[in-house]
């Protein structure tokens, strides 16, 4: 890599390990409720008796440090206390959602390893052969596991603590492991960077989603209680709005489109009272502040909104705070500064060097300090094109993950350009879809949005646009948005057409899929 790199350091520090916090908020809470879900609730004092009896069944299938343990389930209690009793023998957790199809998880679980499969209900069928262990319920009295039953809580900074598998372009889903700096780091900086640690927190997130992690580690690092959103209502948000509501939510973590649909069921509400939101965080794409967002925290007058970024190989590592009068608020936000240990480098793009050894402003985003991850799980070539040498930093780094994106510094923080792997030129014009979605967001018969240029193999690429209706709107009117956003838009930048959706296509994650958009509209990628 170029050594002419500009860099943002985001400060010193010396992270707990999550462990030890989670064992002094025990001390001093150990009654206080810790998570909640459908089923049941558990205190602190429970929940580290349960991960502990958890662990030492495992311990007894012959799991120890270094090892890897699949976990299965439905989000709530049950796998919680999983991942803990995991930790607790410094084994790592490899999350699998069972909606996922059987070759899938398969290929998970023969590309990890893992010792034992830890599930709650019913065993998927994958058919490996990982020995399976169903996670037994806590139980009302004291467990009975002796003192030497487990071994002194040893926190590794290099030793894993999960595995998650993300999207490869290959097809075949790559694992990444992500250790203990960079989780203790997370889950420490959400502690101390909340309005309080101890908010009651929405449980929101899939578990195979790194998001699942900072809510549950960052909510019990600091003493908060963790609610777990029933799973019917992540993708209906009227009724995650009334939840909210009922269950007192103070924080909650939300994909950017989720944020926006939540946005617009409450701009059909006449009253939000009762809402006890005090901070959103959103991340997983471009934060787009549209009409009903703003609208939205324009009546949440106590509520901040954090834009995170962060990749599955890295976590979290920069945030941007949004607050004040919402008519400042730009539509696409900076993605912000550093997080404590952390270090970000802007590499320019081939035949962009800057003269000199100026570094320039705009170039691909490199992420190194503890939230970097090491490489991807038995895939050396990939690892040695992603996991980079640099010449060492002001502040010691020689190891750093290329992410793929393009970001601008500005004044101190970073703006989000783009995918550099999904560049999109129409007629030699550099198109931006996140400000052609945006328009079509701010139309007020449109609820979502997603533009989308595959590459027609007779013709190159062509810009198409997907929505779907705003609630009680009615349809939107393809030949009237295309009017409006010829009004807003250079004609480069409008879509050849605009298809309307009952719904848009989203991945495990609650992103829209825009590879299923593509599918759906007709043409190749």
């Amino acid at each position: 890599m170029s050594p002419a790199m500009l860099s943002l350091w985001g400060g010193d520090t010396q992270p707990p390990c999550f462990l030890e916090s989670l064992t002094r908020v025990a001390a001093r809470r150990g009654g206080q409720i810790a998570i909640v879900d459908e089923r049941r609730e558990v205190t602190y004092d429970g929940l580290l008796a349960w991960s502990g009896h958890i662990a030492a069944l495992l311990r007894d299938k012959g799991v120890g440090a270094g090892d890897r343990v699949a976990v299965t389930g439905e989000r709530g209690t049950d796998v919680v206390a999983a991942v803990l009793a995991a930790m607790r023998l410094t084994a790592a957790c490899v999350p699998l959602d069972a909606a996922y199809p059987e070759r899938r998880l398969a290929h998970m679980l023969t590309d990890s390893r893992p010792k034992v499969l830890l599930h709650s209900g019913a065993l998927p069928a994958i058919g490996t052969g990982t020995p399976a262990l169903e996670i037994p319920p806590p139980q009302s009295g004291t467990w009975e596991v002796s003192s030497t039953a487990l071994p002194p809580t040893v926190c590794v900074p290099d030793r894993p603590v999960y595995v998650i598998y993300t999207s490869g372009s290959t097809g075949r889903p790559k694992g990444v492991a992500l250790p203990h700096s960079c989780v203790d780091n997370m889950a420490e900086w959400q502690r101390t960077h909340s309005r309080r640690g101890d908010l009651r927190t929405a449980q929101f997130a899939p578990m195979n989603f790194d998001v699942w992690f900072q809510e549950v580690l960052g909510t019990l690092a600091g003493g908060g209680t963790l609610v777990t959103v029933p799973e019917r209502l992540r993708f209906d948000p009227f009724g995650l709005l009334d939840w909210l509501r009922r269950q007192r939510i103070e924080r909650l973590f939300l994909p950017c489109l989720a944020l926006h649909m939540l946005a617009v069921a409450a701009g059909a509400e006449a009253s939000l009272e009762g809402l006890a939101l005090a901070e959103i965080n959103t991340a997983g794409e471009q934060l787009v502040c549209s009409g009903p967002v703003r609208a939205l925290f324009a009546r949440l007058k106590d509520c901040v909104l954090n834009n995170h970024y962060g990749q599955s190989e890295s976590a979290m590592v920069t945030v941007h705070t949004l607050q004040g009068p919402v008519t400042d608020w730009p539509t696409h936000p900076p993605i912000g500064r550093p997080l404590p240990g952390c270090e970000l480098l802007i590499a320019p793009l081939d035949g962009d060097e800057p003269h000199g050894s100026a570094p320039s402003d705009v170039g691909e985003l490199l992420v190194a300090g503890l939230p970097m991850s090491r490489e991807y799980l038995n895939q050396p070539d990939l690892s040695a094109a992603r996991y980079v040498t640099i010449e060492r930093t002001t502040h010691g780094h020689t190891h750093a993950f290329r992410t793929g994106d393009l970001v601008r510094h500005e004044d101190g923080v970073l703006r989000f350009l783009g995918r550099l792997d999904h560049d999109v030129k129409i007629r030699g014009t550099r198109i931006n879809l996140l400000e052609v979605e945006a328009c079509l967001l701010d139309q007020p018969t449109v609820g979502e949005a997603v533009c989308v240029a595959p590459d027609r193999a007779e013709g190159g690429r062509t810009l198409h646009a997907a929505v779907t209706a705003a609630p009680g709107r009615p349809e939107p009117e393809p030949s009237t948005l295309l009017r409006s956003l010829s009004e807003l838009l250079p004609a480069v930048s409008l879509p050849l057409t605009i298809t309307v959706l009952p719904t848009l296509p989203r991945t495990a994650n609650g992103k829209t899929d825009r590879a299923a958009v593509v599918q759906l509209i007709g043409g190749d990628r």
